[in-house]
């Protein structure tokens, strides 16, 4: 689960960006939040995020415990491209990591993470 500040954003970086889709997303009118969930697929065979919008909250920082959220990509160049096509920002070339060869690369997420792309094994 991320906290945003944004959902409407934040729904649209994932969506247009990364190309998943919004699973389900609900209002909870006497907590004052709102739960969205995004994925790749239906979430009995595939992993949901779940973002949490509280209503009277514009902006969270990342904190210094948490890293970064890590989706498998099929070709991280491609990935990459298509990402800065739709107005992404690539803050990490696509290439192999410094300390092997895992092919990957990183974009910005408007909220203050990272978000990491890794090359499908093959």
């Amino acid at each position: 689960m991320l906290r945003v500040g944004n959902l409407e954003r934040s729904i649209k970086f994932y969506t247009e960006i990364l190309g998943m889709s919004l699973l389900r997303q609900k209002e909870y009118p006497d907590g004052k939040f709102t739960l969205a969930f995004l994925g790749y697929g239906d979430e009995k065979y595939h992993t949901a995020l779940e973002l949490t919008y509280n209503w009277n909250t514009d902006h969270y920082d990342p904190g210094n415990g948490f890293g970064h959220l890590a989706i498998e990509v099929d070709d991280v160049y491609l990935a990459a491209e298509k990402i800065q096509a739709q107005g992404g920002k690539i803050i990490r070339e696509p290439g192999p990591m410094n300390a092997g060869t895992t092919l990957l690369a990183f974009v910005a997420y408007p909220d203050g993470y990272e978000i990491e792309l890794l090359q499908a094994k093959t």
